[in-house]
């Protein structure tokens, strides 16, 4: 289960990197945005993950809230963007969060 959810966040980055002018090295909100795409997407943050792993403190908006803290983890290793990775993930979490694409819906939705 870890290569498949593995793959898919890298698969999620290529695609990314395909369908846009992405710089994410340089740009933090396109950093921020790949990587939120790339959490939400590949089940990372799947709820029965995050109780094993002790970080669901509420059902409701768990997803919502796993996506952000492993999207900021991930933005604040970026010497570019760590003083205000906060900042780049909340600028771009919204419209990122709900964007779906290569996926028709979010796959874990049936």
């Amino acid at each position: 289960d870890h290569a498949h959810t593995s793959m898919v966040h890298e698969l999620i980055h290529a695609v990314d990197m395909c369908r846009t002018k992405m710089d994410p090295l340089n740009n933090c909100i396109h950093m921020a945005c790949t990587e939120i795409r790339a959490q939400n997407l590949s089940g990372e943050c799947a709820p029965w993950k995050e109780f094993i792993g002790g970080q669901i403190k509420s059902f409701p908006n768990h997803g919502k809230t796993c996506v952000k803290r492993r999207a900021l983890l991930s933005v604040k290793e970026n010497p570019n963007c760590r003083d205000r990775a906060n900042d780049y993930v909340e600028a771009a979490f919204e419209r990122c969060y709900k964007d779906t694409f290569p996926f028709d819906r979010h796959p874990s939705v049936r």
